[in-house]
């Protein structure tokens, strides 16, 4: 399920099992705590979530953590909601097409492992063991 050879665009649920293919093949030791990450795949981001994060173009936004980085987190934190990663179809088959130099397995899994990033508080040396984009 990493590549894409369909002639029609590939639907939210494609995209989502992209997402999560991509989690079932992180380390074991990051795949677990992972599984538990909601994973929201919607055309583009909301009107307020592009409002807050002051972005005027919504094709400018492939993918949003919304949570406490466990780096963060405690005991004592009052949580109103699951942490979440979203991921923006249109946005993401946008740049898919733009770049043309990677599957659209790759790139749903490289937004996927950014956005992870900010949940487990990767540095970018932690990015790369994980996402090997450049090779």
């Amino acid at each position: 399920m990493n590549d894409w050879l369909g002639r029609a665009a590939p639907d939210l649920e494609t995209i989502e099992q992209m997402a999560q293919a991509t989690v079932a093949d992180l380390p074991e030791r990051f795949a677990t705590p992972a599984r538990g990450v909601v994973i929201r795949v919607e055309d583009f981001p909301p009107e307020d979530i592009l409002d807050d994060m002051n972005v005027d173009d919504p094709f400018d936004l492939t993918g949003l953590y919304d949570g406490i980085p466990l780096t963060e987190k405690s005991v004592m934190d009052v949580v109103d909601r699951p942490d979440t990663i979203w991921l923006f179809r249109r946005p993401i088959l946008d740049e898919w097409a733009e770049r043309g130099d990677v599957t659209l397995g790759q790139l749903v899994a490289h937004v996927m492992i950014h956005e992870l990033a900010h949940h487990f508080g990767w540095s970018d040396e932690e990015i790369a063991e994980i996402d090997r984009w450049w090779e």
